[in-house]
């Protein structure tokens, strides 16, 4: 896969199968990687989730990681997340033609099954924080384990093989379009995630067993819950998740 000749000035690069990209770009950072270095990759051997998980990458997928100097405010650099899934889901729909929602905060959803997953990691490199984000998209994989029952790929929701190349390309110049707006505006999308975020509107648990109905997301990119006695309450997913009642969103 050629992911060169892209107008930047941090390298674009590619290998054929990683541990996890995530954890190679900590390692270039740690050696002096420029900011907005980009790794893509076609499988992973070690691919992590939220909270640990582990994030099945095998073959057919495209798994890309790029490296982000934090912004002062730990707060702020909370926007990035959902504002990267709006930047992968306009890649998608660019090459592909479809349109994937967001399942609050992150994942993308196509048929209410989950086509992409988002992480976004700090660690210090000397006295500087620096970011990590890390993106799995389920391209070309026909099938997954039994014990991926809520996964999908675009080729099982569309019956077409996409080249990783064009998304590849897609995604690096959206990524460096939102990074650029987010770094002005930690905003910036927050209009097109309104409409793509799939909760809204719809029953949610809350992990203290809460139940009630996102209603809408605020300018931090926190869902606001409405509970049944009126009183409504805006979540962070830092501090709770959110399950949906109806299949996997």
């Amino acid at each position: 896969m050629d992911v060169s000749g892209l107008n930047r000035a941090a390298p674009v690069l590619f290998e054929s199968e990683v541990d996890s990209t995530n954890l190679r770009i900590r390692d270039m950072a740690l050696r002096g990687a420029d900011e907005g270095t980009i790794l893509f990759a076609a499988a992973q051997t070690a691919g992590r989730g939220r909270m640990g998980r582990s994030f099945l990458s095998p073959p057919g997928g495209l798994y890309a990681s790029m490296l982000l100097y934090a912004s002062e405010d730990p707060e702020r650099d909370l926007t990035l997340t959902p504002g990267v899934a709006v930047a992968v889901s306009r890649a998608i729909g660019r090459v592909c033609g479809v349109e994937s929602g967001i399942k609050w905060p992150n994942d993308l959803i196509l048929q209410n099954k989950k086509l992409c997953g988002i992480l976004v990691e700090s660690f210090m490199v000397v006295a500087r924080r620096e970011l990590v984000i890390g993106i799995g998209v389920n391209v070309n994989t026909e099938r997954f384990p039994p014990s991926l029952v809520t996964a999908i790929s675009l080729y099982q929701a569309t019956g077409e093989r996409y080249a990783l190349e064009a998304l590849a390309r897609a995604l690096t110049e959206e990524l460096d379009s939102f990074i650029a707006a987010w770094r002005k505006n930690s905003a910036c999308v927050l209009t097109d995630y309104r409409r793509l975020c799939l909760n809204l509107g719809r029953t949610v648990r809350l992990s203290d067993g809460r139940i009630g109905t996102a209603v809408d997301v605020d300018p931090d990119f926190r869902l606001l819950v409405r509970f049944p006695n009126g009183g409504e309450e805006a979540v962070s997913y830092g501090e709770v998740s959110v399950r949906g009642l109806y299949g996997y969103v």
